[in-house]
């Protein structure tokens, strides 16, 4: 397991960033969690919070800054959970891809251009740039942008129905417990739990993953043998 690392993360204060954020801080490893948000919250022990303009012109570089500072002190590992949930049926595409892929993008070259190797990006099950479905095809967009940044390490998780989470129908949930693999349901904690697995046991490992349901099953099962 990585020792004394620490994690920077955006959109650690939606529901699965919540969850990834609770696993790591269970890791007595994780000396820090640094969150970027846009309003100011007030953090639990070993969480920094740190306020900026996702919209802003120098957001990649004051990441950047942020990540140096933390490099300075040992290994980091960066994640984005940023995700519309229930409401992006209300957002048009171009709202979208300023969310997902514009300042997901511009997070990831500031963490790239600070020297961190890892980078763990939340996506959704069917993603692809090609897609007719608007919100798989931005999703596919968002990980193209952050695959040609060039992280030696890059965990894409990709969960069909989220459950447990707040922007999930009860009836959506008992329909997905009725679609097999990767469509399916799988638990936001056993998300959150895969992407603190992912850093905690393989951000010395080189290439890109991307995982599914059952891959993000067995990934947090990784973590629960090692407790």
């Amino acid at each position: 397991m990585t020792q004394n690392f620490a994690v920077l993360i955006l959109g650690g204060t939606g529901q699965v960033g919540g969850a990834a954020v609770a696993e790591l801080l269970a890791i007595a490893e994780c000396r820090q969690v640094v969150m970027v948000t846009r309003k100011p919250m007030v953090p639990p022990s070993r969480v920094r919070n740190v306020v900026l303009d996702t919209g802003a012109e120098d957001f990649a570089e004051r990441i950047a800054g942020l990540a140096r500072e933390g490099l300075s002190q040992g290994p980091v590992s960066a994640v984005s959970c940023v995700g519309v949930g229930a409401g992006s049926a209300r957002w048009s595409e171009e709202e979208l891809k300023r969310l997902e892929v514009g300042v997901v993008g511009a997070f990831a070259r500031g963490c790239h251009d600070a020297g961190i190797a890892q980078f763990c990006l939340l996506s959704a099950v069917g993603s692809s740039a090609q897609s007719r479905i608007r919100y798989a095809r931005v999703m596919g967009m968002k990980e193209d942008t952050v695959r040609v940044v060039g992280f030696k390490r890059l965990a894409i998780f990709r969960p069909g129905i989220i459950v447990g989470n707040a922007h999930t129908p009860s009836w959506v949930g008992w329909l997905g417990a009725l679609v097999p693999g990767k469509y399916g349901n799988i638990d936001q904690h056993i998300l959150g739990r895969s992407i603190a697995a992912e850093i905690a046991l393989h951000s010395g490992e080189a290439g890109e993953v991307s995982l599914e349901n059952a891959a993000m099953k067995e990934l947090a099962a990784q973590l629960d043998s090692m407790s």
